[in-house]
Formats: structure tokens, C-alpha cells, sequence
């Protein structure tokens, strides 16, 4: 009788689990962690990039130095935060990364913004495919991006739906953080126009 109680108890646990989510929490857990490993790698490959870009941009008499100050000092400061599978469960962590990334993309950016002035260097072969190669990697950083949040969107939809999300809340599954746009109050505002200025 004990056996029989026991087995048919084992019984509707199995189908109990198999039909709470564990199993998907499981997955879609990896997924996301798979995700964001790409992302990483692309973060560091870009990372990589920077010391070679400022090395052939030095090269370029009266080059602004400002603008590789901020290029090199916002480099310094996204590769010197420690990035754990935590991050991925840790709104605050994973907003200063997104942030540290952000300047360094914004730095990124105004060098090439200001590099458009110097016609010698845009003549340097070697600059031009540090360039290229820049490009490129941006593309990547994003494809990794829109990965990661599309697993994590499944995820967090996953955490929140019923009655998967009791299985979420006894075994500590939480919804996870998400890329956001950093100026989203500025993106949202019109912008001015005004036609009488000449």
C-alpha cells in the first residue's frame, strides 16, 4: 500500500513539474545566459578595437585631444566593471554596465564624428579599415542585443504568466533586467523646428 501511495505520488509530482514551467524556466535561463555571453564577446572585441583606433588617430597632428581623452577614459571605465552571471539578476549591476557601455559608445562615436574633419586621416588605409571593422562590430553588438532581449523577453513573460510564475516564485525565478535606452525622456521629446531662422 506504501509502494503504491508512494509511486502514485511520484506520479502526479512528475506531471505536476512538467506542466509548471520548471523545465522552461530551465531553458529559456540558458538561453539567456547564452545570449549574454555573446553580448560580452562583442562588448570585448570593441573594447579591443579602441587601443588600435587611438593609436592610429594619434598619428594625426593636432588631432583634438579631448575627444581621445573621453574615448580612452570611457574605455577604462566599461572594462574595468567586473561582469558576473549575477549582473543578469541585479537591476542596479546590469543598469551601470548598460551605462559604462553607453559612454563608451557615445565616445566612440564623437571621435568618428570629428575624425570626418581630418582629410588625411580619412586617407590612411589603416585607419579606414579600423573604421570598417568598428562598424561591423557595432552591427554585431547589436544583432547580440536583440538576441539577448528577445531570450529574455520569453523569460520575463515566462516569470510573469500564470501559474508559471508560482513555479518562478518558489524556485527564485525572477524576471531579469533589460537593455533600455539610455536618453528614452530625450528620444521621446518632438524636436524643434523652426523655419525662420536663416
Amino acid at each position: 500500500m506504501k509502494r503504491l501511495l508512494l509511486a502514485l505520488f511520484t506520479t502526479l509530482a512528475l506531471l505536476t513539474l512538467s506542466g509548471c514551467g520548471y523545465n522552461q524556466f530551465q531553458q529559456l535561463d540558458e538561453a539567456s545566459k547564452s545570449a549574454w555571453s555573446e553580448v560580452l564577446n562583442q562588448y570585448q572585441r570593441r573594447a579591443d578595437l579602441v587601443p588600435n583606433i587611438v593609436a592610429s588617430v594619434k598619428g594625426q597632428a593636432n588631432f583634438e585631444q579631448d575627444t581621445l581623452t573621453k574615448v580612452v577614459e570611457a574605455r577604462a571605465r566599461a572594462t574595468s566593471i567586473q561582469v558576473t552571471p549575477e549582473t543578469l539578476n541585479n537591476p542596479e549591476a546590469f543598469d551601470k554596465f548598460q551605462q559604462a557601455q553607453g559612454q563608451l559608445t557615445g565616445a566612440l562615436s564623437r571621435l568618428m564624428a570629428v575624425s570626418e574633419r581630418y582629410p588625411t586621416l580619412q586617407a590612411n588605409q589603416a585607419f579606414r579599415d579600423l573604421r570598417v571593422t568598428l562598424e561591423g562590430t557595432e552591427n554585431r553588438i547589436t544583432v547580440a542585443r536583440n538576441r539577448y532581449i528577445q531570450t529574455v523577453q520569453q523569460y520575463n513573460v515566462l516569470a510573469r504568466s500564470f501559474p508559471t510564475n508560482l513555479t518562478g516564485m518558489v524556485f527564485g525565478y525572477k524576471p531579469k533586467p533589460v537593455f533600455t535606452v539610455q536618453n528614452e525622456a530625450e528620444i521621446s521629446r518632438p524636436p524643434t523646428v523652426d523655419f525662420n531662422k536663416k
